[in-house]
This record gives C-alpha cells, sequence and structure tokens, in this order.
C-alpha cells in the first residue's frame, strides 16, 4: 500500500472515524483505524461491532492496499503534521507515514482479523443536513448521562406523516423536535432509539453536508440506524427496550404563560445563580410587566433581579434548576421564549413548565421545539 493525500484532507478522514472509537475497547483491533486505499480515494473506516464510522477521500494511490492502525495515535499525529502532503506506505509489519520534515513509522495490527464492516444498501428517508444538526443540539442535551437506565441514555426516532420527531428525556425535562423528512423507503411508520453520544457526532460532523440520508434497519438479524451525509457514514446498533410514554406528559394547550427576552434571562439566570448551591433551585416570581429571580445561597448570600416579562394569565411562582432552565432557554435559538405553566391537582404546586420559541413578543409561538422541564421527576 502507498498512497498521497492532502495534510488537511487526512487529518479530517481520520479525526472522523476516530472520534467513536471506544473508550476502553473488549479488544485491541477494535482500537483501530481501516485505511484501505484503491483507485484514486483513500477509506478510513472504525468499527466496534455497535458503531462505525467511514470516510472516503481523494488520494494519489501508486500501490492499493489496507492497514489497520492505533485510531488514537493517528488522530493525534495527524493533527499535528506540517503543512505538506502526507505519504503513507505500508512497509510488512508496519506504516510509513511522511509529511514534509516529519516522519512516523507505526506498528500495523492484523487486518485480516478485521471485523467487517455494516454495509447500507436502503435509504428510509432524508432530512436536510442544517436543520438535523440544530434538532439534534436542541434535543440531545436532555439524553439521561446514567447507564443504569439505558432507554433513557438515547434519543427517540420517530418518523410518521412526513416528519422526523426527535426525544430525549432524564426524568427531569423532556426535550422534543419536530422537522421535516422526506420519505424515500415505506411509508410505514418508524422508530429508533439510538445512543445520544452517535446523535451528537453525527449532528456535527453532517452539518455541512446539505443533506442526510438516514437508514433505519430492523430485519430481525440487526436493528441499526445509518446516517450518510457527503463521503460520510455512520452507523450504530439500537438501544434495546421500549421509551418511556413521555410524549403524554406534554400539554394539549397551555393559557398561563409569560413571554421574555431569551438573552435576558439567561443573563439574569446566570448571575443570580452564582450565590446557589450545587443542585439548589432558583425562585421565579411572575406577575404583568416583569419576572423576579431570587436565590439565598450559603453563607447568607442572597441574590435578587427582575427581568422584563408579558404575562398572559394569573400571577404563578415557580422553582428550577438553573442549569435546567439555561439550557431549555438556550435552545430555543430565538430572541423570545415562551415559559407557560401547568397545574396539578395540588393548587398550591405548580406543575412542569413548558419552554418553547417565539420570534417576537406578540407571535403565536413556535411549536416545532418543546422543552418540559420540573424540578421534580416526570417519571416514576
Amino acid at each position: 500500500m502507498r498512497f498521497t493525500v492532502n495534510r488537511d484532507v487526512f487529518s479530517e478522514a481520520v479525526s472522523f472515524a476516530a472520534k467513536l472509537l471506544p473508550q476502553r475497547p473488549t479488544q485491541p483491533l477494535l482500537s483501530g483505524v481501516l485505511i484501505e486505499s484503491a483507485e484514486g480515494e483513500l477509506t478510513v473506516s472504525s468499527f466496534d461491532y455497535e458503531t462505525s464510522a467511514r470516510t472516503t477521500v481523494a488520494a494519489e494511490v501508486s500501490t492499493p492496499g489496507r492497514a489497520l492502525v492505533s485510531g488514537r495515535l493517528l488522530g493525534e499525529i495527524a493533527q499535528r503534521l506540517p503543512l505538506s502532503d502526507v505519504e503513507v506506505t505500508l512497509d510488512e509489519s508496519r506504516v510509513q507515514l511522511r509529511c514534509g520534515s516529519a516522519s512516523f513509522s507505526l506498528p500495523a495490527m492484523p487486518v485480516d482479523e478485521y471485523p467487517q464492516i455494516p454495509r447500507i444498501e436502503s435509504v428510509s428517508g432524508v432530512v436536510p443536513a442544517d436543520a438535523f444538526a440544530e434538532a439534534v443540539s436542541q434535543v440531545s442535551l436532555a439524553a439521561s448521562k446514567d447507564d443504569v437506565t439505558p432507554v433513557i441514555t438515547g434519543v427517540q426516532f420517530e418518523i410518521a406523516e412526513n416528519a422526523l420527531t426527535l426525544t430525549a428525556t432524564d426524568r427531569y425535562r423532556v426535550a422534543t423536535r419536530r422537522l421535516d423528512w422526506e420519505q424515500q423507503g415505506s411509508a410505514d411508520e418508524l422508530s429508533a432509539l439510538v445512543p445520544a453520544k452517535v446523535v451528537i457526532e453525527v449532528g456535527k460532523s453532517f452539518s455541512g453536508a446539505g443533506t442526510v440520508q438516514v437508514s433505519i434497519i430492523k430485519d430481525g438479524e440487526r436493528e441499526l440506524i445509518a446516517f450518510t451525509g457527503g463521503n460520510k457514514t455512520v452507523t450504530s446498533l439500537l438501544i434495546k427496550g421500549n421509551y418511556p410514554p413521555v410524549g403524554r406528559l406534554f400539554p394539549e394547550g397551555i393559557d398561563n404563560y409569560a413571554v421574555v427576552n431569551t438573552a435576558d434571562l439567561v443573563e439574569a439566570v446566570g448571575r443570580v445563580g452564582l450565590v446557589l448551591e450545587r443542585e439548589a433551585a432558583l425562585r421565579f416570581s411572575f406577575i404583568e410587566g416583569q419576572v423576579t429571580l431570587e436565590a439565598a445561597g450559603t453563607e447568607t448570600a442572597q441574590a435578587v433581579e427582575t427581568v422584563d416579562a408579558h404575562l398572559f394569565g394569573a400571577d404563578m411562582v415557580v422553582s428550577l434548576k438553573p442549569q435546567f432552565l439555561l439550557d431549555g432557554l438556550r435552545s430555543t435559538h430565538a430572541e423570545f421564549a415562551r415559559i407557560g405553566f401547568t397545574r396539578t391537582e395540588n393548587a398550591s404546586k405548580p406543575g412542569p413548565v413548558l419552554i418553547t420559541s417565539q420570534r417576537s413578543q406578540d407571535d403565536t409561538g413556535e411549536e416545532s421545539f418543546r422543552y418540559l422541564l420540573q424540578p421534580n421527576l416526570l417519571l416514576r
């Protein structure tokens, strides 16, 4: 194997393939990236039986071939190479890499023992890459980080009526975003529970791809999802289990709500929250014309601030965890946010708060993104 490739192209390809490598591979081979050169192109890929990443770029190929080398090490080397073309050669059991005045010799792992990377031949549908990347950034932050309950560490994909809905929850909040979906395969409704770390990486890597092709495969032998954008493909096994029915937690309509400038409230929460103990909540008192933020911290530290707010309905007092609230406000991606209030059977205990985006103070509001938040657990 011998090829020459642009330094930046090579670095990006190796970085993309290495990002999804497991932190603790079950086999040494699974820590490697596979390099394949043939007919004017270079393919770099990784696979650990659960996720795979694959990208193909242009290269000057003198001798076709394959080699498997440490992904982490190759990625670090590729990022620090001088500004010159990269020449890679397989010399028996070592991979020789030269770039300008720098040269490296890396041990090659037995490529014949490397597992076969999944091939995807069908497409379920297509979404705009920029809208998909935005939806992922809005929703994925609500996915649980606790592996004790694997089903809520993922992002739920639901496809119906030419729309894709992404949903995530960690029991304290639920985030959901609906976006247009161009059906390519069967018109049947589809669902898939995808690890959040994979969805996040796809959203970042494919944001400039124009469109993202999504393939959901459930054929009895395997259940996986594949994302293809430009010259990149990522596959992932689906998380097994039933996703909790969080959709029923969203209220059908809210008459009592406040409209606030998103940036103003974000800044105020950041300031007032400085005196809070960890995991403590901020108190928000909404009346027509303003919302008052109050915090009582350690060693008698206190903070109070008011922000302009346009209130519809009755006055409301709620206590919310500041970081969870900030996540919801920032995810609206809008100048104004609508904060809707729900009631419980206990008149003195407010229900969950629903945050949606709003283009202007007097707008009717947007429903494509919804963020439901409550300090107490939403799911029992």
